[in-house]
């Protein structure tokens, strides 16, 4: 079932919207060459825990998932797409990072993702980030009133193909509010004019999967967690909170 959100309550969600693009700027400043990724989960849980937040991320464990999730972000280096465990793998020069969080606050949640380089970038990886970034705005711009989840779906998925690159099969966007995963489920890929009608009160989180390669085939780690690609090839991962108002698309995680 999806909740439509009032006006009050999509006011109230911009608060920890605010916590998560705070805890994502600080742990890409933290970002550096040499740096762990678990220093980038603590320069995150520093931002939640001056803000009273908690982390919907901390003590996760879907069905699929052998134990908790260990960290307040996701951090996924290179050919891992998204939910990296934050570990002790030290960042270096040239690496891809993609960093995925979440705050609770007030009863409310704020998730986005951010991707990055660190040190000096490889232009095809600045491309893949670039090209991950338009198919988010667009996405957004589709999230509109009127639209269908189809649209966004195939406002994302034309970006990333006319780029050549792959869509992650089976993950995309959901909606976001009380909980970190509601109703409804928002494809990186799909038909225009089809899905669930867009209502003034929705909320989403809109999040494109990008892999290099152009394949859409991932695989798990051993860890139960961290999805990469098969091929080998670097991804990157881009999410915004976003209401759908009566006067357009609202981002609820921006800065």
């Amino acid at each position: 079932m999806v909740e439509l959100k009032t006006e009050e309550s999509i006011n109230a969600m911009r608060a920890p919207g605010r916590v998560v693009a705070r805890a994502l700027a600080a742990a890409r400043q933290a970002a550096a060459v040499g740096a762990s990724l678990l220093d980038l989960d603590r320069a995150a849980r520093a931002v939640l825990a001056e803000a009273g937040a908690s982390s919907p991320f901390l003590g996760y464990r879907p069905h699929f998932a052998p134990v908790p999730f260990p960290g307040v972000v996701c951090a996924s280096v290179n050919d891992a797409i998204v939910h990296g465990i934050p570990d002790g793998y030290r960042l270096r020069d040239g690496d891809l990072v993609s960093i995925d969080c979440g705050a609770e606050l007030g009863g409310w949640v704020g998730d986005a993702a951010v991707s990055f380089t660190v040190g000096r970038p490889r232009p095809a990886d600045l491309r893949l980030i670039e090209t991950a970034e338009a198919a988010l705005a667009a996405g957004i711009a589709a999230a509109r009133p009127g639209n269908r989840i189809g649209d966004i779906a195939h406002a994302i998925g034309t970006v990333c193909r006319s780029a050549g690159y792959g869509i992650m099969e089976d993950f995309g966007g959901h909606g976001v509010g009380r909980s970190m995963h509601e109703d409804p489920g928002v494809p990186n890929e799909g038909r225009p004019g089809r899905g669930m009608q867009l209502r003034p009160g929705m909320v989403l989180a809109i999040e494109p999967m990008l892999i290099a390669g152009g394949t859409d085939e991932y695989r798990c780690d051993g860890d139960g967690w961290t999805l990469r690609t098969l091929d080998g090839s670097r991804a990157a991962h881009v999410e915004h909170t976003v209401a759908i108002t009566a006067d357009g698309p609202r981002i609820l995680t921006a800065l």
